[in-house]
């Protein structure tokens, strides 16, 4: 690390089974966020403050006024912009030293397969059950881990996936049948609650690049916001599943 880098970071380095070599692994790390919203703001910008080396921005919306009451990423000015471009512009002043990527094209399973090919995780900060099933795909073809997150209302949740044969994936706790599923649009969202969430994502993240701590691998975080009480559930396998189930003979 440069000097200005060592500044930089010092608070996390001194951290007891941290240290500059976790910082480093940090630094060589690729990632995707699908979704700059209300998830994907906390994540973006916590993954660039702790060091990531190389960002991955991936969202075709733009910005809009309904969007402010909790997607911290952006604000009243940047209203009509793109959300990748508002990002940028926010996280290439909170630390310079990580590679920004736009990627503003809504994402095929094809592209999404590419993509995840090109990384070390991919974090699924996305609104909707279609993009998570096709994020997940990709991360079981590539084998790498899916830092999965949600939030409507005041409850919200985080899972880890390994990406690993014989591990569960997403659609193990989520099976397709083809429902739309809740939006904040329709049901509200209490403002913090994305910030939470999506902080255990930026968490989580860090940790399985770095290797600090134990992940939520395979485990279900649950977090009620209007009680203040958390759960924690294990994730089993589904040997039926058609995503993961099979997926040691790729």
């Amino acid at each position: 690390m440069t000097p200005d880098e060592q500044t930089r970071y010092s608070r996390q380095t001194l951290l007891p089974g941290f240290g500059e070599r976790a910082q480093e692994a940090l630094k060589q790390s690729r990632v995707l966020i699908v979704g700059l919203g209300g998830l994907g703001s906390p994540v973006a910008m916590y993954l660039a403050a702790a060091g990531i080396g190389r960002l991955l921005l991936a969202d075709f919306d733009a910005v809009d006024l309904s969007n402010l009451q909790r997607q911290i990423l952006h604000n009243s000015e940047r209203i009509g912009w793109t959300k990748v471009d508002s990002a940028i512009a926010t996280l290439s002043a909170l630390n310079p030293c990580c590679e920004l990527v736009p990627i503003k094209r809504s994402l095929s399973p094809r592209r999404l397969s590419e993509l995840a090919a090109e990384v070390d995780l991919i974090v699924d900060a996305s609104d909707n059950f279609q993009t998570r099933y096709a994020v997940n795909d990709a991360c079981i073809k590539a084998r790498i881990p899916l830092v999965s997150g949600a939030a409507i209302r005041a409850e919200g949740q985080v899972a880890v996936f390994s990406g690993r044969p014989g591990d569960p994936c997403y659609q193990c706790l989520y099976p397709d049948d083809g429902q739309e599923g809740e939006r904040c649009a329709r049901e509200g969202v209490l403002a913090p609650l994305v910030g939470i969430i999506g902080s255990i994502q930026a968490t989580e993240a860090i940790k399985v690049l770095s290797g600090y701590g134990e992940p939520l691998f395979s485990k279900l975080l649950l977090l009620d916001a209007q009680n203040m009480a958390i759960r924690m559930l294990a994730i089993p396998p589904d040997p039926a599943c058609p995503i993961c189930a099979d997926s040691s003979a790729r």
